[in-house]
């Protein structure tokens, strides 16, 4: 019998809010299968929702940059994967140095402190939305709206002055392109690390009450840990909120009953913000693991070394855990969903991306109940070019 073809990560997408229908194929078929990726290496690909969080919760799976690979051609991560991770990205790192950074950082993103910053999320929302007014009957909505209300909320937690946005969101966006060039995107590391260890020194001298402060103020953490750490938050922390406000509320205005259903009842804002995080899921190309030692997974033996890709959007449609699940809810009780991962690495800043989403949409349709997109829907950029999937514009009318 012929041997069917090993297949790379399919990137092509029939409808804006949907992962590329191959995961679905692929997960029927095998919720783990071989994979190919752009430099020849032979790994794995999970798509079933059981086997993602088993990885994602087994410490036997690496999250060490020394041994990650994308399953997309991306130049960009050469400078950093292969190698040692940068201090105080924790994200490329395993215990015990993923646990130390981690257990520093936890104080500041528990549901309890982030519940305590809503007052400030809703006067930053309303003066966006006011401000957005003052434009007369059309704008863009990631402009004015989606990029600018975390960008200022991640600012006033780490400690980082607003006016600095330009140069970080710029450096943010450039790490994150699947084009950059590897030394285009050396570049922007070497740009944000210095302004953050400029600032971290600054906050040694002179601190405030912020988040930076407190990590400077850590005799454990070197200045380099210190800047690695608010290079990540600041990068990661603008970026995934700024992409689920956009490609949501473009969901939102194409599933005009999903829209009146949450509308109508503004109690549904908790429910409707997990569907979409689950049904739109904005890390869509997964997340790279690698097993330490042999492991035995789904009847497979999964070598040390391996490259493993754990699709969050594929394991979020996957029907064995929720009903329908190609179809946007917002009722459902999409609990259980991995749009921010699962275990040691589960996205430490996911109570506040929860909290500024379940203000701002409420708050957005409330201004403006006559919102509608200013387009065809064919007519908005996707951000398929970008490592966290969204919109790159989003132009509305009102």
């Amino acid at each position: 019998m012929r041997q069917q073809p090993i297949p790379t990560f399919p990137t092509a997408r029939t409808c804006p809010f949907d992962p590329p229908p191959e995961l679905a194929t692929l997960r029927t078929q095998a919720p783990l299968s071989r994979l190919r990726y752009p430099d020849g290496h032979i790994g794995w690909l999970v798509t079933g929702h059981d086997l993602a969080r088993r990885v994602l919760s087994d410490p036997r799976f690496s999250a060490r940059s020394e041994l990650k690979r994308v399953p997309v051609a991306r130049p960009g991560t050469d400078p950093f994967y292969g190698k040692p991770a940068l201090p105080g990205w924790l994200v490329d790192m395993d215990p015990p140095h993923h646990t130390r950074l981690r257990r520093r950082l936890m104080g500041a993103f528990t549901a309890r402190r982030t519940r305590s910053l809503a007052p400030r999320i809703e006067r930053i929302v309303d003066d966006h939305l006011e401000a957005m007014a003052d434009l007369g009957g059309q704008a863009d909505l990631v402009e004015r709206f989606a990029l600018p209300i975390p960008s200022l909320v991640i600012c006033e937690l780490l400690g980082v002055p607003y006016t600095e946005r330009a140069d970080f969101q710029r450096n943010s966006a450039t790490l994150f392109k699947l084009d950059a060039s590897a030394e285009a995107a050396a570049a922007a590391m070497a740009e944000l690390d210095a302004f953050l260890t400029q600032l971290a020194e600054h906050r040694r001298r002179s601190p405030g009450d912020d988040l930076l402060s407190a990590l400077a103020a850590d005799g454990e953490l070197s200045t380099a840990e210190v800047a690695g750490v608010g290079a990540l938050l600041l990068s990661a922390g603008h970026e995934t909120t700024a992409g689920s406000l956009g490609l949501g509320t473009f969901a939102l205005l194409c599933h005009p009953d999903q829209l009146t259903r949450l509308t109508a009842d503004p109690s549904l804002a908790g429910n409707a913000v997990e569907e979409l995080l689950r049904y739109l899921t904005i890390f869509h190309f997964g997340v790279p693991r690698s097993p330490l030692e042999d492991v035995v997974l789904a009847e497979h033996t999964l070598r040390a070394g391996e490259s493993v890709t754990v699709s969050l959007a594929a394991a979020n449609r996957d029907p064995g855990r929720f009903e329908d699940p190609d179809r946007l809810d917002v009722g459902r009780a999409a609990t259980g969903h991995l749009a921010f991962g699962h275990g040691a690495h589960q996205c430490i800043g996911q109570h506040l991306a929860r909290t500024e989403m379940r203000i701002a949409f409420p708050a957005l349709f409330a201004r403006f109940p006559g919102l509608r997109l200013a387009v065809h829907p064919s007519k908005v950029p996707l951000g398929e070019d970008m490592g966290f999937y969204g919109v790159h514009r989003l132009p509305v009318a009102w």
